[in-house]
């Protein structure tokens, strides 16, 4: 069929045609920022699960909604390489600027901007990849001390009171929370946390691999009492049957049942999967009827396609011990396994390649669900392991 009429949208973050089995999810975020803008008390709210699962869509939309309740937003990418200084100051200046020039704005949203100053200026000195913006000036004795946890704390209690002021609230949107260092991650635990005792409008709705659960119970222990941690999965099968087959009805196409059950498995109903091969059917299509043998190529040609894009990225930023370990976890199958089964695969000692399996969590291409166990973060990545490396 016409590829330039194709509904499906697999990419980064990119929104389906149908956000199906996800309104649950969605409808908890709205509640809870409608209490902190309310003053009452609600949990920060954290997204945790696999690649592929579309967590970054579901932050984008809950963002979204929030902006059209006329909350404050800002949103950010956690990296390894920048720190979180570096990320949030100029999404927060931008946030505050808009504050600052709502109608009959007091002395509040200015006071926040100074704090921001003062701890980015204090940052610069600790961090170095911090910049500060000419527009912003400090006052002495403001969010300034170069102690990040106090500076935090300071501004936060700056934004929240400005907020709260404007009626609004401010919520923060960070994807790939995870990559957060140890000790700043504390510091923002420590902040969400001051707020919350403050009943302060100022939340966060993070997202970010399954490691990020004990990755925030080890920066802080209040964690577990501040956060709400989510589980996103795949789909269950008429919601993913359903992402498959409403954008494809309202344009007068549909799906034999064998082909829709074939996807269903090859994808295992992970929101991405299904957006790829959704889109390689429509393409392959000749009739308006989507049927088992056009799967059978447009699974060929996902594959071709997450092979030398989704997965290779992520296979390229390995080392030849890295690659060699995620290779003895894809012969042994999908996995989770044992710590000791991958070491008895590669024919060590489970100490020689503890510092290995180390790295690949930080990177963030495994995790432990439980301990002494391990699996993929990327689903089906042991299929690619096995086709890039061999049997």
């Amino acid at each position: 069929m016409d590829p330039r009429t194709n509904p499906y949208a697999p990419g980064a973050g990119t929104p389906p045609p149908e956000l199906a089995g996800r309104g649950e999810l969605i409808e908890r975020a709205a509640v809870a920022l409608h209490r902190i803008r309310n003053g009452l008390s609600a949990k920060s709210l954290m997204l945790v699960g696999l690649r592929g699962v579309g967590k970054t869509v579901l932050l984008n939309r809950m963002r979204d909604d929030a902006d059209a309740e006329g909350i404050l937003t800002v949103t950010v990418e956690a990296s390894e390489k920048k720190s979180l200084p570096a990320l949030l100051g100029p999404p927060l200046r931008a946030a505050l600027l808009r504050l600052d020039r709502v109608k009959h704005a007091g002395d509040l949203a200015k006071r926040a901007l100074t704090a921001l100053s003062g701890l980015l200026h204090a940052a610069k000195a600790k961090y170095g990849d911090v910049e500060v913006s000419v527009d912003l000036n400090s006052q002495a004795g403001l969010a300034d001390s170069g102690d990040f946890d106090e500076d935090l704390i300071a501004l936060f209690d700056a934004i929240g009171k400005a907020a709260r002021e404007k009626k609004t609230a401010l919520a923060l949107f960070i994807d790939e929370l995870q990559y957060v260092e140890e000790t700043q991650l504390a510091s923002l635990i420590a902040a969400l946390h001051r707020c919350a005792q403050s009943k302060l409008p100022l939340t966060l709705i993070g997202a970010g691999l399954p490691q990020l659960v004990g990755h925030t119970e080890r920066a802080k222990s209040s964690a577990e009492r501040l956060f709400e941690f989510t589980a996103v999965g795949p789909l269950k099968a008429s919601d993913a049957a359903d992402a498959l087959t409403k954008p494809a009805k309202h344009l007068g196409v549909k799906f034999d049942k064998t082909a829709l059950d074939r996807i269903i498995s090859e994808t295992q109903a992970y929101p991405y999967f299904l957006q790829e091969w959704g889109k390689h059917s429509w393409n392959v299509a000749k009739r308006t009827t989507i049927s088992k043998d056009d799967v059978s190529e447009a699974s060929r040609r996902a594959l071709n396609d997450l092979d030398s894009s989704f997965f290779l990225v992520r296979f390229e930023r390995l080392t030849p011990s890295e690659k060699r370990y995620l290779k003895a976890m894809a012969d042994l199958g999908p996995g989770p396994h044992r710590s000791g089964d991958i070491a008895t695969q590669l024919d060590v000692k489970v100490s020689s390649v503890a510092p290995v399996r180390a790295a690949l969590i930080e990177k963030g291409m495994i995790y432990s669900p439980s301990h002494g166990d391990t699996g993929f973060t990327v689903p089906l990545f042991d299929g690619f392991m096995k086709r890039s490396i061999g049997t």
